[in-house]
């Protein structure tokens, strides 16, 4: 399972809309939840409601917090997305055995068998989460939260039963242009994470939704994630049958 958490407090300003971004990673398999950071209370209207869309259309989740919450928020965003997804797997699974039946709709014994399997896949599928930093001024502030969530995330992950990675993006890439820069590639040690930030530069234009697609491209360009996916969709056909 492929997710991208995109951590930000403010508006995109530059290149494709965030929100075709998101539908185009969703398209792909990979959700996109986004947290919005407050900064006394204030993101604004228009970043309020761009978090929102860009979560609907990424099939993921959006919250707004403060510094102390983000912490939590994120292991919270970053599970429940996962419980998602393998539900909308089990249902379509359900559709083509059974027509047009939720899991709402079985009998108690039968709901339970399958809440049980979506728990236990929730906890050994693979998952990797590509963690996209929002790295304009405003940010600067705030990245010492950032980092802790970060921490505490991949702590979250290694308690996993199944094999957890993640990877960290910040944006703007640089004053020369780079819409995104890759600065931890696929690793579940916490080893690098502290080496992130004191290297970004703070500032520059928002090009949230080239941002996206870059990491689009780079799961794309990996493929990963597609044997887990059709290991895990075997499972799920086993489990519902």
């Amino acid at each position: 399972m492929k997710q991208i958490l995109l951590i930000t407090d403010g508006c995109s300003n530059v290149g494709l809309s965030p929100v075709v971004a998101a539908a185009h990673a969703q398209s792909e398999g990979i959700s996109v939840n986004v947290v919005g950071v407050l900064d006394h209370g204030d993101v604004g209207e228009l970043g309020a409601a761009e978090i929102d869309e860009i979560a609907r259309a990424g099939g993921g989740l959006s919250r707004m917090v403060n510094m102390r919450q983000l912490s939590q928020t994120v292991q919270m965003m970053t599970r429940k997305t996962v419980v998602q997804t393998i539900q909308l797997a089990v249902q379509k699974e359900l559709k083509q055995v059974l027509g047009n039946a939720s899991i709402e709709a079985l009998p108690p014994e039968k709901r339970s068998d399958v809440v049980r399997v979506i728990d236990e896949l929730g906890e050994t599928s693979r998952l990797q989460v590509a963690l996209l930093i929002d790295a304009s001024a405003s940010m600067k502030p705030k990245l010492a939260a950032v980092e802790d969530a970060i921490h505490d995330l991949m702590l979250s992950l290694q308690a996993r039963q199944g094999k957890s990675e993640i990877s960290v993006f910040h944006f703007p890439g640089s004053r020369h242009g780079d819409d995104c820069i890759l600065d931890l590639d696929w690793t579940s040690h916490l080893n690098g994470v502290h080496a992130i930030f004191p290297k970004l530069q703070m500032g520059g234009t928002t090009p949230t939704g080239p941002a996206i697609m870059h990491i689009v491209d780079f799961y794309r360009k990996g493929d990963y994630g597609r044997q887990s996916r059709d290991e895990t969709d075997g499972m799920m056909s086993d489990y519902v049958v």
